[in-house]
């Protein structure tokens, strides 16, 4: 009898399983470790739902949900209202968790954890500041011996939410970036750069290249084992990035949220905010014509609100405030 129950139990499940409603989504790398995880644990919890995830990059995210290739797309910058006037369906945005975006380095004979400026990233990036023994390093980090080492900057190759995130940043702690390079998902970067494909790609770059410093998700280098930095917020203490901080940097946020949840949290004010913090966001089409497609979707975006919140620190990001997630479960609403 045992034996009969354990096969129909099986049947049932592969039954299940073949008849999953099964929906497609794709762009940020950023926050993929948590979406491959929460994808993967709801499906075990619903067999008859199957969500496959693309880790492309915000940009390619966005252009596959504009080309409606996906069923929705993801993205560590709100879409512009240019790109949202592209869409045949207005898309709805949906925070998911925040995290802090970390510049991690490879020095030769560097075993200290570094401090960084605002003005002294920023001018490594402008290409203003090209060695390792450059004075204005020397004078955020005392005690430590610099080599003469030439700096190597590595960035993305791909369109980025990271990219966003971390120019954005550097708008608005350099006038001179936000004129002469902008903050966007692709730049035109200053001087001479190595470019990685993705969050993995610029990390595994960094680790294998002497003199080298990049950007990546906080998630990357903790995986990798890398060194990151403490960076100058906008209160004048060195922060680095943690749950805490990246949770201090959204507390404005949280209480002055756009209905849209459009909003950017660099350089926020707190005494302990880390100033490269961000939401990333789940880019949902407001009308799903598949009614099945509509209620998976739903279900999905109720159960990652909820259940799915406590996997956040596990991987380094911080779950959303309380009040951010009362208004989203009543945007869910909104998925027709």
């Amino acid at each position: 009898m045992k034996t009969i129950l354990a096969i129909s139990a099986a049947a049932l499940l592969s039954a299940a399983a073949a008849h999953a409603q099964k929906i497609n989504a794709a762009g940020a790398t950023f926050p993929a470790p948590i979406y491959q995880k929460w994808f993967g644990e709801y499906h075990g919890a619903n067999p008859g739902v199957e969500i496959n995830y693309q880790a492309v990059g915000s940009g390619a995210g966005i252009k596959q949900l504009t080309d409606g290739t996906v069923d929705f797309g993801a993205s560590d910058m709100p879409m512009t209202a240019e790109q949202i006037k592209a869409m045949k369906v207005p898309p709805l945005h949906f925070p998911t968790v925040m995290g802090a975006v970390v510049l991690t380095y490879n020095v030769a004979g560097i075993t200290q954890e570094l401090k960084f400026s605002p003005d002294v990233i920023a001018d490594i990036y402008l290409a203003k500041i090209t060695k390792w023994s450059d004075p204005r390093l020397a004078k955020d980090n005392p005690g430590v011996k610099f080599p003469k080492d030439d700096i190597i900057v590595v960035r993305r190759t791909d369109g980025s939410g990271t990219t966003f995130v971390f120019t954005d940043y550097l708008s608005k702690v350099s006038p001179e970036w936000k004129m002469k390079v902008g903050a966007n998902t692709s730049v035109s970067w200053p001087g001479q750069t190595l470019g990685g494909a993705q969050n993995p790609g610029v990390a595994g770059l960094i680790k294998q290249t002497p003199g080298s410093i990049g950007y990546v998700e906080l998630i990357y280098a903790v995986q990798n084992k890398m060194p990151y930095a403490q960076v100058k917020n906008s209160s004048g203490n060195f922060v680095k990035a943690s749950l805490e901080s990246v949770t201090e940097a959204a507390a404005g946020a949280a209480k002055n949220m756009p209905a849209d949840f459009r909003v950017s949290i660099t350089d926020a004010p707190g005494k302990n905010a880390y100033p490269i913090s961000t939401f990333t966001w789940l880019l949902i089409p407001s009308s799903i014509p598949d009614a099945g497609k509509a209620k998976a979707v739903k279900g999905f975006l109720q159960w990652m609100l909820t259940a799915g919140q406590k996997d956040c620190s596990g991987l380094t990001y911080a779950p959303l405030p309380s009040e951010i997630v009362a208004k989203e479960e009543k945007q869910i609403a909104q998925v027709k």
